[in-house]
Formats: C-alpha cells, structure tokens, sequence
C-alpha cells in the first residue's frame, strides 16, 4: 500500500514551480482521448486500518492461497528456497541497488553481477553470459533480433511452437513493427520441434527451439543444432526451467549460438507471475551482437582486482539508435538471488535436485498411468508432462480443487487440437501423498 506524504499546499507549491495551477493541468499535453475525464467511481475514503482489513478481505476471495498445492509449471515453478539466499539478501549491501555506470560508487554491485555471468555461462555452457534482461519472454526476442543483426540482410526467423506461447506471442509483438517475419515450426507425434519443412523457408536467419518445451519434453538440441548449422543458420536455444541442465546436456555442449530462458526457478518466489530474469548467453564470436549489459574483470593502478562495465561502446548512451543494448534495465536484485542459488548448491547440488525433480514426475507418470490415464508424449521429459485420460476430467479436477490441490492445466487454451489434455508439472516441493490422491481420483 503506497503511503503518499505530499499536503495539497506542497502539492500548490509544487505546481506554481512548474507552472501549472491544478493537477490536471499538469496532465494536459496528454490527448482528450487518451486522458480520463470525469471522477473515477472510488467508494468513501476508508482510514489506514479499515484499508488494510478491506484488502486483507479481498484477498480472502482469491479461490487459491498458499495452503493450495498447484501442480502447474507452465513456465514458472515452485521450488524450496534455500535460507542462505533469505538471510545474504536482506543485507543492504546487496538489496540496496546502483547503476553500475559508475564502478568506484559500485564494486559491489559489479562484483555480483561478475558472478552471476560467470556462473550462468558455466550452467549453459557458453562463452559469455550478460548481466541480464527483463524475463525470458524479452529474453527470447531479444536472442532473435541478435541472430537477425548477425546474419544480416535476411528477414525470417523460425520458432517453433513448442516454445512457451507467450514468449512466442512477445517476440510477434517485437517483431510486428518490423520488416522481419516469424515462422512457427509444428510439433510431431513425440511432442519435438519437427525441422523437415526447414528447407522450403527462403531468407532465414535463425531457428529458435525451447527445451525443455512447454509440453516438458526435452528436445534432442544436438541432432537439431546439427541441422540447423548444416542448412547456414543460426541455432537459438530458449528454456523456462534451468535446472533441467543440473541432468540434461546444457545447450553449449550442443551447439547452440545463442541461449535464453527464465531463470525464476534459481530462488525466486512465483509471487504472481514477477519477479523474474532473463538469462541470455552466447558464444564469444558474437559477443558485440549481444544486447545488455556486461561486466569485465580489471585491475586497477595498483594492481588490485576490480569491475567494470565493457563493451559499453554498445549501449544506447553512446551508441543512440545503433545501440544493441535497448533493453539496459537489468534484473540486479534477481541476479543476486541466481547467484546466490546456484552457489548455495554448486554443481553437484544441482544434479541433485535435478535428478529428485526428474524421479517425482516418472513416479507420477507411473501412479497416473496405473489409474488409466495415458501420458501423451513418450519422449523424455522433466518436471512437466501432458496427459490425456479416458472420461472428462473436469469433474475429477473440481473434487481437487475441493480438497486444495490445483491438478494441471488445460491446454486447449493455448493449442485447441490439445483441449481437454492437461499438463503436469511435479517439484522437489510435491509430496509422494499428493501424488496418490490425484491417481486415486482419477482412477474410475
């Protein structure tokens, strides 16, 4: 709830300075159109407490809380946190944020974000990772307007609709004012991008393909990579849940030219849909290409080891336009708590909960296909998975929801030619007991 100290006199003040003598005034060089005219329908100003128990109420009829067990994924997830990140983070050091522009005010903050590029490079086995970007939707397009600037003079890049819906439908939004075109790959029968019509889409720069995909399945990114490069183009790999490389091979291994993803999953709360972080990483000999920001490691006249930003001659302060770096607000507090996460497990803690996350899902695959169900897809997944069963599963998912357990989405929303398929996802967080209720409910 936001606490606004300002006095209709200092707000007088305020507005003799500038000019101007009411607030909407101030507001007038906005169109008619575009500027509300008349008095919102607010209800009579409540006091600081009857406000707070008034929202407190309308969280109340929320139909799900915290006490509900959601076993959706669907390009966020619910993993345990562990308490190191709770108690590093709440030191200021760390949570109170700076522009880098400047490195002697923030050694600090350079320091981590050198880190947090070190580690992301070594997790998805690229060359050079960046400071990062808004989410993994933004990620995405901005790893297709790279590969477009890298292969110059074509205007098409593929995607392939296994890749989250609602990243493709950003990179169609940053595309749209363009000349550029997206092309949407199919999907086969084994639920993986299927290339074989790669070769009828002339003026192609990139193709770009999700693992593990939305439907969960991990696709085989070497044989496609191989493909790709064999027909000239640019291989993008894009993720929403990174811990599957704790187990599967990471994109750089192969092949890949540019990766981008979400990183939400290494120690943030779902909290709604935000916070998140775009991770993005590429290989070395496109590093100029590559938008956002980055940290080096130098030394100072004195010889002691310190931070800067380099390669700043692509930012959009020096460069205007020809900048490739448009999207500067880097997610600083995010990446701290990925650095952070991924030191707390290390590399073989990583392979761990990888391998828990991936031994719940093929227990649940067992106990759903035990009551009749049938698992879509037979490639190999992680964490996620689509099911179809015998009868509606409507009734079966509101006696669920009766019992607080949100069982899996409905993917007709997103692909018709799936409605009435729901798909699963299962954490380190899901209880083996969980899992039996859900079989136990579904079986007739």
């Amino acid at each position: 709830m936001r606490y606004l100290p300002h006095t209709d006199e200092e707000i007088r003040e305020m507005l003799e300075v500038v000019g101007r003598k009411s607030l909407d005034e101030l507001f007038c060089s906005v169109a008619d159109g575009c500027r509300f005219d008349g008095t919102m329908p607010l209800p009579e100003p409540l006091d600081e407490w009857a406000l707070t128990e008034h929202v407190a109420r309308l969280g109340e009829a929320m139909k799900v809380d915290d006490t509900y067990r959601v076993l959706i994924g669907a390009g966020s997830y619910h993993h345990n946190i562990p308490e190191t990140i709770r108690s590093v983070m709440s030191r200021s050091e760390f949570l109170t944020a700076y522009t880098p522009y400047q490195p002697e005010m923030a050694q600090g903050t350079l320091q981590g974000i050198f880190e947090y590029q070190t580690l992301t490079a070594r997790l998805l086995g690229m060359d050079v990772a960046n400071a990062s970007i808004y989410d993994g939707a933004s990620a995405l397009a901005e790893g297709l307007l790279m590969g477009l600037r890298i292969a110059k003079k074509k205007g098409k890049v593929a995607v392939s609709s296994a890749v989250h819906p609602h990243y493709r439908q950003v990179a169609k939004t940053y595309l749209e004012p363009t000349c550029y075109e997206l092309v949407e790959l199919p999907v086969g029968a084994d639920g993986r991008t299927d290339l074989s019509g790669l070769a009828a889409i002339d003026d192609l720069a990139a193709v770009a393909v999700q693992s593990p995909n939305f439907f969960g399945v991990i696709e085989d990114l070497e044989a496609l990579g191989k493909q790709i490069h064999a027909a000239g183009l640019l291989f993008i790999t894009a993720f929403t849940e990174p811990l599957a490389y704790g187990l599967a091979k990471n994109p750089g291994e192969c092949g890949a030219d540019i990766v981008c993803g979400e990183g939400q999953s290494f120690g943030m709360p779902r909290s709604f849909g935000g916070a998140a972080l775009g991770m993005f990483a590429c290989r070395d000999e496109f590093v100029r290409n590559m938008p956002g920001r980055l940290v080096g490691e130098t030394k100072d006249l004195d010889g002691k080891r310190g931070f800067v930003l380099t390669l700043s001659t692509r930012e959009q302060h020096i460069r205007r336009e020809k900048a490739t770096s448009n999207i500067c607000s880097n997610q600083g507090i995010c990446t701290q708590i990925a650095t952070m996460y991924m030191a707390s497990l290390g590399g073989s803690g990583l392979r761990e909960l990888a391998r828990l996350n991936y031994a719940k899902a093929e227990y649940f695959k067992t106990r759903l296909r035990a009551s009749g169900a049938k698992i879509v897809f037979d490639s190999p997944t992680f964490n996620e998975f689509v099911v179809e069963f015998k009868d509606d599963f409507r009734p079966v998912y509101e006696r669920l929801l009766e019992q607080k357990i949100v069982a899996g989405l409905d993917l007709g929303r997103f692909y018709p030619e799936h409605a009435g398929r729901y798909l699963f996802c299962v954490t380190e967080t899901t209880s083996k007991e969980i899992m039996d209720t859900v079989a136990g409910e579904v079986k007739p």
